[in-house]
């Protein structure tokens, strides 16, 4: 299938999934993956505020990608928060240890294997809501038509966290973004127990919570909750196929 073509049903497919009820987390770690899978980079994520203007991490496409925007948090500075806070693009970035605009950040992104980075701001009209990371092992920049899918990714992200708002907008904008926040933590519990219980690290337990999820049509976050509550059944994440996606 062309790549135009395989762009297409990505953002179509997507796009879908905003009509009704929907799963915040869920549709963000697809779209940090479908990233990867279609611009040429190596990794992506995407970050969100809360209603008193922190940011904080909701998607991300790998655990390394996790582990690395949660330093970019901690550290104060970094691609997605340049981004979030001055509501403008962040350009093909490549980085070198210990120099501007990042010196702790880069250091901490060239050790986790990546050599250049971008980020865009994720916008509702004048408002800045959050970013969306995009970061590569190589050091060549994006093509321009990769520039204009990625940009059509942000907006995405962002029409997702506000959809189903109520009639009092920024109310409804914050329930989505609790909402997505605290998902986040649930799923994150739910991975260090699966860890542990089956014997895998951290990346593959989330593969196979998302696996799971993925085979019997729920949500990750519902699963999630059920492994957290311990009324999922173990042998859900056991099976050596559950991180596996379904053939088409």
């Amino acid at each position: 299938m062309a790549r135009e073509n395989l762009v297409v049903r990505a953002l179509v497919e997507m796009a879908d999934t905003l009509v009704g009820d929907f799963d915040v987390v869920e549709l963000l770690t697809g779209l940090a993956a479908r990233c990867v899978e279609l611009l040429g980079i190596s990794a992506a994520g995407v970050m969100v505020a809360t209603v008193q203007g922190d940011i904080r991490l909701v998607a991300s496409s790998s655990e390394a990608m996790r582990i690395l925007e949660l330093f970019e948090l901690q550290a104060d500075e970094g691609p997605c928060l340049d981004a979030y806070c001055s509501g403008e693009s962040v350009d093909h970035v490549i980085l070198r240890a210990g120099s501007d605009p990042w010196p702790r950040f880069s250091v901490a992104a060239i050790e986790a294997g990546f050599q250049s980075v971008s980020a865009l701001p994720l916008r509702l009209r004048d408002t800045t809501i959050g970013a969306l990371n995009l970061f590569s092992v190589g050091v060549v920049p994006m093509s321009e038509a990769d520039t204009v899918v990625a940009r059509a990714f942000a907006d995405l992200a962002a029409i997702s966290i506000i959809q189903h708002r109520s009639a009092d907008e920024h109310q409804r904008t914050n329930e989505q973004l609790t909402y997505a926040l605290n998902s986040r933590i649930v799923i994150e519990q739910a991975k260090g127990i699966i860890a542990e219980r089956a014997g895998v690290d951290l990346s593959g337990a989330f593969d196979r919570l998302r696996g799971y999820a993925r085979n019997h049509n729920l949500r990750l976050t519902e699963v999630a909750r059920a492994a957290v509550d311990g009324t999922l059944d173990p042998d859900a994440w056991s099976l050596p196929d559950a991180g596996r996606r379904p053939r088409e």
